[in-house]
């Protein structure tokens, strides 16, 4: 999968991703992209830990799923960071 390819990727998964999990999440399509991107590889490293493959092609099942997972994972870890630090005491 070439890098355009793979930002797209990004950009389609963090979109699912933030419609998937309840509540407000900030940033533009940019972070949303950002964070698809890296939820990508982190559903690739982890598809490739269990399952002995990451991921595979654009138009391949598996790959969105990965990518959607992970990218879920790291705006759950966006939200918690983006939380603590933007709480006033």
């Amino acid at each position: 999968m070439g890098i355009i390819g793979f930002l797209i990727l990004g950009l389609i998964a963090g979109a699912i991703a933030k419609a998937i999990l309840p509540g407000r999440q900030g940033g533009g399509w940019v972070v949303t992209m950002v964070l698809g991107v890296v939820g990508a590889i982190l559903g690739g490293w982890i598809g490739s830990l269990i399952f002995g493959g990451g991921l595979a092609d654009f138009f391949d099942l598996r790959t969105w799923l990965l990518s959607i997972l992970g990218a879920i994972i790291v705006l759950l870890i966006y939200g918690a960071v983006a939380n603590r630090s933007g709480r006033r005491v």
